[in-house]
């Protein structure tokens, strides 16, 4: 009966009603559109450093990260296969061989990463193959290199070309070779996309002199919230003291900590503005108040218990709020999808500052329900702490003084 009340009471003034349910829409989908944003940006971050070359997790010889050379190389090992075999969230496994080279074609060289994989686990990982902007992808007999689309124009080439790379092999051998350009792929990293270059496992093993090593393992999750569970499970049946089990926080410390601290601040942006959420709602509940002193007087002077004209109350702010929430949930959502989709380009200058940590200058937007169900609930605590003053109102009234305005 009291639910049917004030659903009745909500609607016998539609224009106070809009009006507070307007201000909780505006609020809300401004602050579901920032969050989504926000977050959007960080999962681009963490994606273009763990999707883009790292992967989630990895699994190297002990120093390696320290110190990236093949002589911290270890040999292919089964027990490390089955350890990852044994995570139900582990959705790709693969092998590497990197070290660094000079590349060169004629007059010009460039130093550039060498990477050694399986064409086939490296693309579940980092999508390798769908980055192809020209030529073929390598197969696992294939005797020829991709090279990153930037590295390529630095150094004039294109498909069919030859490129001599030069490095140090393992154990200080001169690791050297003349290989064919078989393919160009684009990475939205600008640092990898021009230092990056691809062979077979098998192939960088001959190169570098490492007949059956590897640098790591790159593993990728199906479900990246599961990542600290993962790691402490893979060190208790890897032997820690001749492996290391990194996640991307250990190996990125620096994108870690610039991801938390402009969290905390995009926080207290968000604080700030549910501040202007939380005042627009209580002006309206004032306005609410005032233009009905006289019904509560009635009310309360014909026998209504205050307690039940309080929860009447109650219930009309709190359901103006959750309309007003549902209503900014589906406004902001067509936006929330296309940015999504079609993320924001940076200018040219915040692009440059980008570059500095390897990521794609792009601000896209995040779709988690999360999101929305959060903004929901922060915007619900805001409605029963405003229906606060309402509630005293009615227990402090007097209904005669009420009743004469």
């Amino acid at each position: 009966m009291l639910f049917k009340l004030a659903w009745r009471n909500l609607w016998r003034n539609r224009r106070r009603t809009f009006i507070t349910m307007g201000s909780v829409l505006l609020a809300a989908s401004i602050a579901i559109f920032m969050r989504s944003i926000q977050e959007g940006t960080y999962e681009n971050m963490i994606r273009n450093m763990v999707q883009f070359h790292t992967g989630y997790i990895q699994v190297h010889q002990k120093g390696f990260w320290d110190e990236q050379t093949l002589d911290h190389s270890f040999e292919d090992n089964p027990l490390i296969h089955k350890a990852v075999a044994d995570e139900q969230h582990i959705s790709a496994m693969v092998p590497r061989v990197e070290t660094f080279a000079l590349a060169s074609s004629g007059p010009v060289s460039k130093f550039s990463m060498v990477v050694g994989m399986d064409p086939e686990e490296e693309s579940k990982l980092t999508g390798l193959e769908n980055k192809m902007v020209k030529g073929s992808y390598l197969t696992k007999d294939s005797r020829g290199i991709l090279v990153a689309e930037g590295l390529a124009k630095k150094l004039n080439l294109d498909v069919g070309d030859d490129l001599i790379l030069l490095g140090q092999g393992y154990h200080a051998a001169t690791a050297y070779g003349l290989y064919p350009i078989e393919g160009i792929v684009h990475y939205g990293s600008p640092d990898l996309n021009t230092r990056l270059i691809f062979m077979t496992i098998s192939e960088a093993q001959v190169y570098t002199r490492a007949d059956n090593r590897l640098t790591a393992f790159a593993l990728n999750l199906s479900n990246p919230q599961r990542m600290d569970q993962v790691v402490k499970n893979l060190q208790t049946k890897i032997d820690t003291s001749e492996y290391e089990v990194m996640d991307w926080v250990d190996m990125a410390p620096e994108l870690s900590q610039f991801v938390e601290s402009d969290r905390a601040g995009g926080i207290l942006v968000m604080g700030i503005l549910y501040m202007i959420i939380a005042f627009g709602m209580f002006g309206t509940v004032l306005m609410m108040v005032a233009e009905r002193q006289y019904e509560f007087g009635v009310l309360v002077a014909i026998g209504m218990k205050r307690s039940r004209l309080a929860f009447i109350m109650l219930i009309e702010t709190v359901t103006m709020s959750i309309l007003g929430v549902l209503a900014g949930a589906f406004i902001s959502l067509p936006f929330v999808i296309y940015f999504h989709y079609f993320p924001i380009q940076f200018g040219e200058e915040f692009a440059k500052a980008y570059e500095e940590f390897g990521i794609e200058a792009v601000i896209p937007t995040m779709i988690d329900p999360g999101i929305f169900v959060n903004q929901a609930f922060v915007i619900l605590i805001f409605a029963l702490i405003v229906s606060i003053y309402p509630m005293w109102k009615i227990w402090r009234m007097e209904p005669i003084q009420a009743m004469r305005g």
